[in-house]
């Protein structure tokens, strides 16, 4: 099993050229690259990095809503596309995304929740079906898997391992799998372990990300309130047990890479906190794949 990282965080500040992540990638023992949708698509760039032997490019990332009204909705869904045909262009293995889901639906701040009740996500099922459909097809000459998201932002229902078993039911396809992130199987109030066993021929991908409960704000507020009761960390800064989430991968027979998704609030705002944020997710899973040898 390997560590690798999810280049979002380091875009953010600014380091934006493929090469420059990937030479700092290296230099710190990351073995692959997540490259996210604020990497721009350029040949040069890819070419070098994909020439490199030390590291490889594993997934191409992006997460938005294809169902979104008009030419919005138009303008995510030939993104997603353009980015899933780059990934086919350069065999890149996995293509992490998210379903879509009607607007009506949504899990926003300014939805009405007993009305978002008696529309839940499961009324997008048809509409997710038809697009995965669309990307299995387009992805059918190629080594690419798809592979879904868990996190319920970003136009997304395959958030739970219900939802995950109905879309799985009317695709049964195996090139389609999750990007497993345990992370919101924590704020969701899931288990965040034994969804491994369960799905252990369709994870094709592994974020690590961990999610802080802050229990006193819970009580006070409950889930409805408002979001201050839980934050994204680093590994190891959170509610999940590391040694046992890596011990249920490699027990289900995942061997593939854990990508450091940083999106911990403690270690962003600048380019040094945000290194060191991803070296300590890093050392995290280190230890817990070391613990399995």
């Amino acid at each position: 099993m390997k560590v690798g990282l999810f280049t979002n965080s380091l875009a953010a500040q600014g380091m934006t050229d493929l090469r420059e992540i990937a030479q700092w990638a290296v230099e710190h023992g990351f073995e692959e690259l997540e490259v996210g949708a604020s990497i721009q698509l350029d040949e040069k760039m890819f070419d070098d990095v994909v020439a490199r032997d030390d590291i490889k490019i594993g997934a191409m990332t992006i997460c938005r809503n294809p169902f979104f009204p008009g030419e919005e909705g138009k303008a995510q869904k030939e993104e997603m596309i353009r980015r899933l045909k780059w990934a086919m262009k350069y065999n890149i293995p996995k293509f992490v995304t998210s379903t879509g889901i009607d607007r009506g639906c949504e899990w926003d701040e300014k939805f009405d929740f007993y009305d978002g009740i008696r529309k839940r996500p499961i009324r997008s099922m048809d509409m997710a079906v038809d697009f995965l459909s669309e990307l299995l097809d387009i992805s059918k000459e190629s080594g690419t898997k798809i592979c879904l998201e868990t996190c319920p932002a970003m136009g997304n229902i395959a958030i739970s391992p219900y939802l995950n078993h109905e879309l799985f039911s009317r695709l049964p396809d195996p090139r389609l799998g999750m990007a497993y992130d345990p992370s919101h199987f924590v704020w969701e109030m899931m288990d965040p372990y034994m969804p491994i066993f369960e799905f252990k021929d369709r994870i094709f991908h592994v974020h690590g990300k961990d999610t802080e409960i802050n229990r006193y704000e819970l009580n006070r507020k409950g889930i409805l309130s408002d979001y201050s009761w839980w934050r994204y960390r680093i590994p190891g800064l959170g509610e999940i047990q590391w040694n046992k989430l890596v011990s249920n991968l490699f027990e289900a027979g995942y061997d593939g890479v854990i990508s450091v998704e940083h999106e911990d609030p403690v270690w962003e705002g600048t380019m040094e906190k945000v290194q060191k944020g991803l070296l300590i997710g890093q050392k995290t899973l280190r230890h817990a794949i070391n613990m399995q040898d």
